[in-house]
C-alpha cells in the first residue's frame, strides 16, 4: 500500500508541473512582441517533449499489480472455536400431532354418523385442515370422506345395521400427521326393513308369482274362500315397505289374520356436492340435467357395498339422439368425460337404437334397443353375486354387464344438455 501512495503522490506532483508548463506556454502565445517569442519558442518546444517523455517512460506505469496476497493466520480463531461448548435446542415438528377422537361425541343416529376430534392441549404446530377417513362397511379399503377445517362432521347414507372404522388426519403446509386411533361405530338396524313371513292359509297352487322382468315381479293372491284383505303402507325416513294382511275363515269357520311384506324400497337422490359444475339440478335433486354440450358426470347420494340393489332412471326429455350413460362409478371418478372412460367406472351408453357397456374407455356388447322420451333405464348392482345387469323398460339390455365387482359403489349418469333424468 506504501509503494501505491508513493506513486500517487510523484504522479500528483508530475500533474503540478505539467499544468504549471501549460500555463505558462498560454502566457506566451499571448506575447505581442513575435521576436521575444521566437527566442524562447525553441527552449518551450524542447520542455514540453521532455515532459511528454517522462509521462510515458514510468510515470503512469503502475509499480504494484492490483491483486494483493494475503496470509490469514486462523490458528487463534480455530483454537476458540474448540473451546466452546454447544447445546442443541429440540426443536418442534412442523408437522401436525394426530387428532384426539372425542369418543362422548361421537355416535350414530340410524344410518347416519357423527364424528368429533380435537388437537392434543399441548400441541402448538399450526393445522389447515383435517382428513377424515371411512371404510365400506365391510373391512375394505378407507376412503376420504371429509376434507376441511371443521373438527366435527356427520356421515350419512350408511348401511343399517353395518360395522364402519373411522380415523382422522390433520395436515398443514409441512405434511400431514400420523393417524389417529381407529373408531368403530354400529350403525342401527332398521325394523321396517324386517321381511315378515306369516302362515297364509291361501292354498299355495293359489298363490301365482308371476315374473314381469329380470327386474321386478308381481304376487298374485287368489284366495278359494270368503274373506277380506287390506295393504298397508309403512313409511321410515329411508325406506318403503309394502304390507299385506288378510283376515279369512278356514274350513272350522275360525277367522284367523296373518301378513306378509311383499316389497320394501330405499330411495337416493342425486349428490350437488360431488357433480361437475355444468350440471343443473331439479325437483329436490331427483332430476338432473347439464348446461354443456359435452357428457358430464353425476353421482349419488348413497354408496353401496354389498347387497342386493335396483334404481330406475326416468327419461324425462331426449333431443338430438345423444348418448346418456348409466351405471356405478367410485367417488373419484372423472366428473368432465363419459362415464366408462376412466377405470373408476362401469357404465352402458346409449341412443336411440343401441347400447354398448364401457369400463376403462373399452367398449362392448354391442346390444340393439334405445331410448326415447320417457323411457325407463334399470340398474341392477347385485354385490353379492359381484355383477351389474342393464335394463330399458323392465327388459334385460344385453347379458350380464360386469362382473367380479367389489368395493364401494355410487349410481351414477353422465349426460349432456339434450337430455335430461
Amino acid at each position: 500500500l506504501q509503494v501505491v501512495r508513493d506513486q500517487i503522490s510523484h504522479c500528483t506532483v508530475k500533474l503540478r508541473q505539467t499544468t504549471g508548463l501549460m500555463e505558462y506556454c498560454l502566457e506566451v502565445i499571448k506575447e505581442n512582441d513575435p521576436s521575444g517569442f521566437l527566442q524562447i519558442s525553441d527552449a518551450l518546444i524542447r520542455r514540453v517533449h521532455l515532459t511528454e517523455d517522462q509521462w510515458g517512460k514510468g510515470t503512469l506505469t503502475p509499480r504494484m499489480t492490483t491483486d494483493f496476497d494475503l496470509n490469514l493466520d486462523n490458528a487463534p480463531l480455530l483454537q476458540s472455536i474448540h473451546q466452546l461448548d454447544f447445546v442443541q435446542m429440540k426443536v418442534s415438528s412442523p408437522v401436525p400431532a394426530p387428532p384426539i377422537l372425542q369418543l362422548e361425541e361421537c355416535c350414530t343416529h340410524n344410518n347416519s354418523a357423527t364424528l368429533s376430534w380435537k388437537q392434543p392441549p399441548l400441541s402448538t404446530v399450526q393445522v389447515e385442515g383435517y382428513i377424515l377417513e371411512l371404510d365400506d362397511g365391510n373391512g375394505g379399503q378407507f376412503r376420504e370422506v371429509y376434507v376441511g377445517k371443521e373438527t366435527m362432521c356427520t356421515v350419512d347414507g350408511l348401511h343399517f345395521n353395518s360395522t364402519y372404522s373411522a380415523r382422522v388426519k390433520a395436515f398443514n403446509k409441512s405434511g400431514v400427521s400420523p393417524y389417529s386411533k381407529t373408531l368403530v361405530l354400529q350403525t342401527s338396524e332398521d325394523t321396517q326393513a324386517e321381511e315378515q313371513t306369516l302362515p297364509f292359509p291361501v292354498p299355495l297352487e293359489r298363490s301365482q308369482l308371476r315374473r314381469m322382468s329380470p327386474f321386478s315381479s308381481t304376487l298374485n293372491l287368489q284366495p278359494s274362500f270368503s274373506g277380506r284383505s287390506y295393504f298397508e303402507l309403512r313409511s321410515s325416513p329411508h325406506q318403503l315397505s309394502l304390507h299385506s294382511s288378510l283376515q279369512s275363515l278356514n274350513s272350522a269357520g275360525e277367522l284367523s289374520t296373518s301378513g306378509v311384506c311383499l316389497l320394501v324400497f330405499a330411495w337416493f337422490s342425486f349428490d350437488p356436492s360431488s357433480a361437475h359444475a355444468d350440471i343443473i339440478f331439479s325437483n329436490d335433486n331427483l332430476t338432473v340435467t347439464c348446461n354443456s354440450y359435452d357428457d358430464r358426470v353425476v353421482l349419488g347420494k348413497t354408496g353401496f357395498s354389498k347387497g342386493l340393489h335396483y334404481w330406475e332412471l326416468s327419461i324425462d326429455r331426449y333431443d338430438n339422439h345423444p348418448d346418456p350413460a348409466f351405471g356405478v362409478a367410485r367417488i373419484d371418478v372423472l366428473k368432465d368425460a363419459m362415464l366408462g372412460k376412466d377405470d373408476k367406472a362401469w357404465a352402458m351408453y346409449v341412443d336411440n337404437n343401441r347400447s354398448w357397456f364401457m369400463h376403462n374407455n373399452s367398449h362392448t356388447n354391442r346390444t340393439e334397443g334405445g331410448i326415447t322420451k320417457g323411457a325407463t333405464v334399470g340398474v341392477l348392482l347385485d354385490l353379492t353375486r359381484r355383477t351389474l345387469t342393464f335394463s330399458i323398460n323392465e327388459d334385460q339390455q344385453g347379458p350380464v354387464a360386469f362382473e367380479n365387482l367389489e368395493g364401494l359403489f355410487f349410481p351414477a349418469v353422465s349426460l349432456n344438455r339434450n337430455v335430461q333424468v
